[in-house]
């Protein structure tokens, strides 16, 4: 069942919290966490893109592809630096979202990379807390794809 999305909280990412004491094995569980989230990304990216209808949202839907293998590189980094931390890569699934409405298909993409900007803000502030500057630089720059995916979807939506 589809979930709801909430649109002003669609307008803006999530605020991080401030970086807590992290220790090595939380941090991996928590990029866990995060590449669970990027393969939803991924799936429902790809769905998305396969049933957006109406002329308003052609350029778009050929984005949304592009999104769902950059959300696929995300992944792969991710699991590289998982292994390099001494954890191991989960292969879980987090939620996906799907709406027979091209809009709210949208506004679901919008949520997921405003949820994920918020994330990986406070992932790249808990690497730096532990000393782990490669993870840090990887994470920065999974954080400006993951902005350019939300900018994408803010203009597809008019916001």
């Amino acid at each position: 069942m589809p979930k709801q999305t909430d649109k002003k909280a669609a307008r803006r990412p999530a605020q991080p919290t401030a970086p807590r004491k992290v220790t090595k094995a939380r941090l991996i569980d928590l990029l866990n966490k995060d590449l669970a989230r990027e393969y939803s990304a991924l799936i429902q990216y790809v769905q998305h893109a396969a049933v957006i209808t109406g002329p308003e949202y052609d350029a778009i839907a050929a984005e949304l592809t592009v999104h769902s293998n950059e959300e696929h590189q995300h992944a792969v980094t991710l699991s590289n630096q998982i292994d390099f931390l001494g954890g191991v890569p989960a292969v879980d699934v987090g939620d996906i979202h799907v709406s027979p409405d091209s809009k709210t298909m949208l506004e679901q993409d919008l949520e997921g990379e405003l949820d994920a900007i918020a994330r990986y803000r406070e992932r790249i502030a808990q690497a730096e807390i532990l000393q782990e500057y490669g993870l840090r630089r990887a994470l920065e720059d999974i954080l400006i794809i993951e902005e350019e995916h939300a900018r994408d979807l803010q203009s597809a939506l008019n916001q």
